[in-house]
């Protein structure tokens, strides 16, 4: 028998606890990665990202966004012994030119870009032609479309870009709130 090429390890599936981009959790079935985003009531405008190490029992800031009103959101990465630099978030992600969409670079210099398909956001290498999603939103599911979640919302990020994971959540934080806020305005505009 002959075998063929190997077959592609499955992507990440991180799973939301909550709809909110403020307070939840992505995590994946084996609790291999965990991310919890957290904004408390005695610090409303600045969000952490926190990431659990299960192997080493150890939480890590690996993130933080300020976003106090008036003012432009700032980002600011973290290593386990140090707290980084604030940059402002239109640096970290920056507009490509539509309502919703950005890129961003990794440290290793690979650039991803972030796109809405079906109203929904992906995200591809921005060198890539074909526009292969690395990263993936699937929104929540219910039943009849108005009771409980038949299936909550999750994003599939592939095995390839889980070097960048931090990134990528707070890329998708930074857009699905800009999504948001986006949304806010045209209703209230059309009232």
């Amino acid at each position: 028998m002959s075998r063929g090429a190997p077959k592609p390890p499955p992507p990440h599936k991180l799973t939301f606890a909550t709809n909110s981009v403020r307070n939840t959790t992505f995590a994946e079935d084996n609790n291999k990665f965990y991310y919890e985003i957290v904004t408390r009531f005695w610090h409303p405008h600045l969000t952490k990202i926190n990431k659990y190490d299960y192997e080493a029992r150890v939480v890590n800031c690996v993130a933080e966004i300020d976003d106090q009103p008036q003012r432009d959101v700032k980002v600011r990465f973290n290593t386990p012994d140090a707290e980084g630099e604030w940059v402002r978030a239109c640096d970290f992600v920056k507009n490509d030119g539509t309502a919703i969409g950005g890129t961003f670079a990794q440290g290793d210099g690979t650039e991803y870009r972030w796109k809405t398909h079906n109203r929904y956001l992906q995200l591809i290498k921005s060198d890539d032609d074909e526009e292969v999603p690395v990263a993936e939103y699937h929104p929540h599911k219910r039943h009849f479309g108005v009771w409980r979640m038949s299936q909550r919302a999750f994003l599939e990020v592939k095995p390839e870009a889980s070097a960048a994971l931090d990134r990528i959540i707070v890329s998708y934080l930074l857009m699905e709130r800009r999504r948001r806020q986006t949304k806010i305005r045209v209703k209230l505009e059309t009232n």
